[in-house]
């Protein structure tokens, strides 16, 4: 699974490799080490505003119907190959988002209960700054009344690589290549089009 990344793109980088705007400058995320669990606000592109950088969506998706925002630390990643089945995602599915990102973190385990562990980092091969392709949800709270955005990480059945690194689970989070970026947010292209054997070229360094 997906559960810390890496951002340490400027806004400059960002904007000119994404051709859009941060909507707040303020809010924007530089972190080498972003923890899904601490559910912080990363920059994405909505599909329905490809020209903004959104910074007020948060990691973990929570669904409309959910009680409270607690539910998100079980929806930091979404399979690929269910979430038109799955409650807490399948009224997502015409939402889809870039999650913008330069590196994620996986572990290989060493003994078969992971008392030994090795952390890799992985980027892409072909671009500094890539995306990975997620959904996103807008929650109310219901005592408070207030919005909450989010979003989830899609993933997929691991490649060889990742099958290597990732060698518990075998899953891999869906690296978009940059040429099919807005070919994701477009909701006429089937979900699955972007499942395993698709994977853009990545690289995993033991760090």
């Amino acid at each position: 699974m997906c559960y810390y990344t890496q951002q340490h793109a400027s806004i400059k980088e960002v904007t000119k490799r994404f051709k859009a705007t941060v909507d707040d400058p303020d809010a924007f995320l530089v972190s080498d080490m972003i923890n899904g669990f601490a559910h912080l606000n990363t920059p994405i592109i909505v599909d329905k505003r490809p020209d903004i950088i959104s910074t007020n969506y948060s990691w973990g998706l929570i669904p409309s119907w959910a009680r409270n925002k607690d539910f998100r630390k079980n929806t930091l990643n979404a399979r690929i190959e269910t979430i038109e089945e799955k409650a807490s995602f399948k009224n997502a599915v015409n939402n889809r988002c870039l999650i913008i990102a330069t590196a994620y973190y996986e572990w290989r385990w060493i003994d078969p209960k992971g008392k030994l562990k090795e952390k890799y980092q992985i980027n892409s091969q072909d671009a500094e700054i890539f995306a990975f392709a997620g959904l996103y949800s807008t929650w109310k709270d219901i005592q408070t009344g207030e919005p909450l955005n989010s979003y989830t990480i899609l993933t997929t059945e691991a490649n060889d690589t990742m099958k290597y690194v990732h060698n518990m689970k075998q899953r891999m989070p869906v690296m978009l290549k940059k040429a099919d970026e807005i070919a994701w947010l477009d909701q006429s292209n089937p979900i699955n089009d972007f499942a395993f054997p698709y994977q853009a070229n990545l690289i995993a360094l033991k760090v």
